[in-house]
């Protein structure tokens, strides 16, 4: 598998896994949220350009890679578990 692709799906498993800490911590905030959402972007940023430094050509194409994915990932979990869990 291609090391941006690897990373890109990591991003979306990454969005996940902030949207379940949300709900964990019973986030009803937007702001907390958001704030949980944006340091677990920054801290994995940071662990996969260390992991990633000799596969990819250049390590702007780390952070770039997959933001989208992650923002869309994280609000789309995070809104439908927070209607699962609240409403039902």
């Amino acid at each position: 598998m291609e090391p941006l692709s690897l990373i890109y799906w990591i991003k979306f498993s990454l969005g996940v896994l902030a949207a379940l800490i949300c709900i964990l911590l019973s986030v009803n905030n937007i702001i907390t949220g958001v704030t949980i959402g944006f340091v677990t972007y920054i801290i994995s940023d940071k662990v996969l350009k260390q992991l990633f430094i000799d596969k990819v050509d250049n390590l702007s194409n780390v952070t770039k890679t997959g933001i989208g994915i992650y923002i869309i990932t994280f609000i789309f979990f995070w809104a439908l578990l927070y209607t699962i869990l609240r409403f039902s």
